[in-house]
Order: C-alpha cells, then structure tokens, then sequence
C-alpha cells in the first residue's frame, strides 16, 4: 500500500519540468517562509515571541528525535529502488526514509503556531503538508514516512505545550534578556548622538 501510493505520486516527477522546479523549490525553501513568519511574529509583542520561542523549542527536540531515531532504526530511500523517479538535490544512499526531517520541522513548528494563531498556523499547516507531499513526488521519502514524520512534529510540539511549566521559565528569561540587550543597545546609541 505504502508503495503503490507512493508510485501513484511520484509517477509525476520528472514528466513536467515547470511544476518539478515548482517541487523543488518548495521542498527546500519552504523553511525561508516559515523562517519569515516566526520573524515576523517575534517583532510583534511579547505574546508573539513567545510562541516564536515555543515553535523554536518544538522544532528543537523535533530534531533531537529525528537523529535519535535514526540511530536506531533504518529505512531505506525510496530512489533505491528500480524506476523510482529521483529529483535533485539528491540525499545519501546512507540516510534513512524515516522520518523525513523537512517535515517533522515543518509540522513542529505548524503545530506551535496553530495552538495560538489560526491563521498563520493553517498557512504554516498547508506548507507542511505540501512540504510532506514534496519530498514523495521527488523520490526521497515513502508516504508512511511522511505520515510518521507529521506526526513526530505535531505530537512533539503538544509535549512541549503541555510541559510549558518547564519551558516557560526558560522562554521569560529569553525574552527579559532580548528586552535588555535592546534597552541597552538604545541607551548606548543615545548617548553616542550626544
């Protein structure tokens, strides 16, 4: 089943260049707009930062998982396979399917954000599922790896909201010492105008 869905998606690659390129590009830089939004969030007030700083800290132990899982368990890519159509840029032979790291992150952080802002997190939410589809029409991951992959990042960003008590402390610090530095920094260049 896993495969057969995967062929039904990535039968498409490589036969529409124009829509390809369009793939590409968002599987590797649909990072820039969520880079974009949690920037743009963080700007806002104090509220905002601190759901920066939670989708940061999910996106954070997202990745700590990633690695840790794929110490121990192996799968291998789905472009090893005979007829598989593989899109550039091309992963390792040695990198395991899952979870897919693109969209773990993605999800993590789609996560964080929805908790709070609908709509930025059902744009972020809509990035990440095209950034899971992606990376199967590019040969790079299974669908169930996309799927686990969703899931690690969602259920990991409800941890980290559930444990605010652990990661509040931490995020008020963060943000009393950006409020510090930028007092500071205003101080220094009123008193360099005089």
């Amino acid at each position: 089943m896993d495969y057969r869905i995967f062929r039904a998606i990535n039968q498409f690659a490589g036969r529409y260049r124009l829509l390809d390129m369009m793939v590409i590009i968002f599987s590797q830089k649909v990072r820039y707009l969520f880079l974009f939004i949690l920037i743009f969030m963080w700007f806002r007030d104090i509220s905002h930062k601190k759901i920066t700083l939670y989708a940061i800290i999910s996106a954070g132990v997202s990745m700590v998982l990633n690695k840790i899982i794929k110490l121990f368990y192996f799968k291998p890519r789905p472009f090893l396979n005979l007829g598989i159509h593989l899109l550039s840029p091309f992963p390792s032979k040695k990198n395991s399917s899952f979870p897919s790291k693109h969209t773990a992150l993605a999800f993590a952080a789609a996560t964080s954000v929805m908790f709070y802002k609908r709509f930025l997190g059902s744009i972020m939410y809509l990035s990440a599922i095209l950034t899971g589809l992606s990376r199967i029409w590019m040969g790079q991951h299974y669908p169930l790896d996309i799927l686990g992959s969703s899931l690690l990042g969602s259920v990991t960003s409800i941890v980290v909201k559930m444990t605010g008590w652990l990661w509040n402390p931490i995020i008020d610090r963060l943000i009393q010492a950006y409020h510090d530095y930028c007092s500071r920094m205003k101080n220094n260049q009123g008193k360099s105008s005089n």
